[in-house]
């Protein structure tokens, strides 16, 4: 069940995390979700340094973390994915 959970709170993290980001991410969903996934971990493991892992009720200082390290890690990713395969598959279309 934690599988699951990592799954969909990756994918509402990395869309969430593009719709923020200005301009259009041309990075597939399966590559959002997985950013997503990253972010979540990189925004747990930052709460828990600070000291803010688990509060009463809840923990919107973590999901703070969460996404902000989601849309920087979607922002890289994204960039990457177009400087390599992206431009590619994008003149193809055009």
């Amino acid at each position: 069940m934690g599988w699951l959970w990592a799954i969909i709170v990756g994918f509402v993290l990395g869309i969430i995390a593009k719709a923020v980001i200005p301009g259009k991410q041309h990075s597939p969903l399966w590559l959002t979700t997985i950013c997503g996934i990253l972010g979540a971990i990189v925004g747990n493991a930052i709460a828990r340094a600070v000291g803010v892992a688990e509060t009463k009720g809840i923990d919107w200082s973590r999901h703070i973390f969460q996404l902000v390290a989601a849309i920087i890690i979607v922002a890289a990713v994204d960039a990457l994915y177009m400087a390599t395969l992206g431009k590619r598959k994008h003149r193809a279309r055009v």
